[in-house]
């Protein structure tokens, strides 16, 4: 590994590729510390100290500690991506947009262009309903967080949130396009191992306390141990399907008549459907918390982690979001039609539809165990960590994210060195990209 980032280094362009994706993730780690003005910060901290179990840690978690000291980087990424959720779902609903989908780059341009407008209409929407709810909250000790309540303070919060927004989405940008890796999901990512060390302290704090025993914690790290090596070896796994391809007789020469396969990975979509649908979950359970009413109160009662009910709609959401993404970024009709062009078959099916129709049901059942681990990596650790009243902060999507974004970066890096003719990231097992 340590060879690895010395090879890396000695290539210019990838050189200057990790550098800048570690000085656009610095720049976002520096806004999460600038606070919104207005806002009694110690009385905030110790709120959400208590709230950490509740939809407020779980947005928290996702935005990098923002919330929590309600930074001009408090609403995260999260609008953003419930903006592209949305674009997706009409694409399919929606004519114009399902063409736009098929024209190329300009057609993904201008969808970007509606996905960032919507990502600015959502902000100042959660903006105004987070500004409204937080003037409500009381300290510990008594007292509102907000030193001046009234709409001055409204207006002002929400600008600086949607402000923020827009620069991080700038920045996930950024990074995709000239630096390494998916910069929205570097993003998360970043904010996510930046709690490590907290966490850490915190549960070592606890064992020194008492309130958790050593082997409570040695059995709590090798079930994160497990967990990781489970998520490894699920995101490389794949079903190979055979695939002949047929001798062509071009001028003089023989080409063709080779065999090779069709790599369909367990789980195509990757860490997608637990963002996609933590973010879902988040909006409407965010701004019901803020709301005072009997029904936004029950809504959120129903929506708060760790319920039964919010597990339920969580791997429901997720089960759907691995196969909607898996449609989206793998057609197997266009799969079947190009393998068609240039004399391809698989063994037994007939080239075409017949071809696109067979890859669509060996598609259906390999999403399916796909879906079922992702929701289970997600949701199980957990139940396991509530039942046994374990005070520990991450769970399992944390983990998934965490292990998923590292595993795609890895295996960029190593495509970008291979590229290059000079020797892979890692000496054994080359990291296979994820399709998409």
């Amino acid at each position: 590994m340590v060879e690895g980032f010395q090879n890396a280094s000695r290539i210019p362009e990838l050189r200057r590729r990790l550098l800048f994706t570690f000085a656009m993730l610095a720049v976002y780690r520096v806004g999460v510390a600038i606070p919104t003005p207005g806002i009694d910060g110690k009385a905030l901290a110790a709120f959400f100290e208590q709230a950490r179990n509740t939809m407020f840690g779980l947005v928290n978690l996702f935005s990098g500690g923002a919330l929590e000291r309600f930074s001009i980087f408090a609403l995260g990424i999260m609008p953003y991506i419930s903006a592209s959720i949305i674009l997706q779902l009409l694409t399919v609903v929606i004519p114009y947009l399902e063409r736009l989908s098929k024209e190329g780059e300009a057609g993904r341009r201008k969808i970007t262009q509606y996905t960032r407008y919507g990502t600015v209409l959502l902000s100042l929407v959660q903006g105004l309903f987070i500004s409204i709810g937080i003037e409500k909250i009381e300290a510990p000790g008594g007292g509102s967080v907000v030193f001046a309540p009234g709409w001055g303070f409204r207006t002002m919060t929400v600008m600086t949130l949607t402000a923020g927004t827009v620069f991080i989405m700038w920045l996930g940008e950024q990074i995709s396009e000239r630096g390494i890796g998916n910069g929205i999901s570097l993003i998360i990512f970043a904010g996510i191992v930046a709690s490590f060390p907290s966490a850490a302290a915190t549960t070592i704090e606890f064992v020194r306390e008492g309130e958790m025993g050593v082997l409570v914690l040695l059995a709590l790290v090798a079930f994160m141990i497990l967990v990781v090596g489970v998520i490894i070896f699920m995101e490389r796994g794949q079903r190979r399907v055979p695939v002949q391809y047929a001798k062509r007789m071009v001028g003089r020469r023989m080409y063709g008549g080779q065999s090779s396969h069709l790599p369909l990975k367990v789980n195509t979509s990757g860490v997608i459907p637990p963002i996609f649908a933590s973010s879902l979950l988040v909006f409407p359970g965010t701004i019901a918390s803020f709301v005072d009413h009997p029904w936004a109160r029950t809504a959120a009662e129903y929506l708060m982690p760790g319920g039964f009910f919010y597990d339920l709609l969580y791997v429901a959401l997720i089960i759907f979001f691995c196969y909607f993404y898996t449609a989206v970024t793998f057609n197997t009709s266009d799969v079947a039609d190009n393998m068609k062009k240039f004399g391809g078959y698989i063994p037994g099916i007939r080239p075409g539809q017949r071809t696109a129709e067979y890859l669509d049901r060996i598609l259906v059942r390999v999403t399916l165990g796909g879906a079922l681990y992702v929701s289970a990596v997600c949701v199980l650790p957990s139940i396991l960590i509530r039942r046994f009243n374990v005070p520990f902060y991450f769970g399992g999507t944390a983990l998934m994210i965490v292990v998923g974004v590292a595993l795609d970066t890895v295996a960029q890096i190593e495509t970008h060195m291979l590229t290059r003719s000079y020797q892979g990231f890692m000496r054994r097992g080359r990291l296979r990209g994820r399709r998409g």
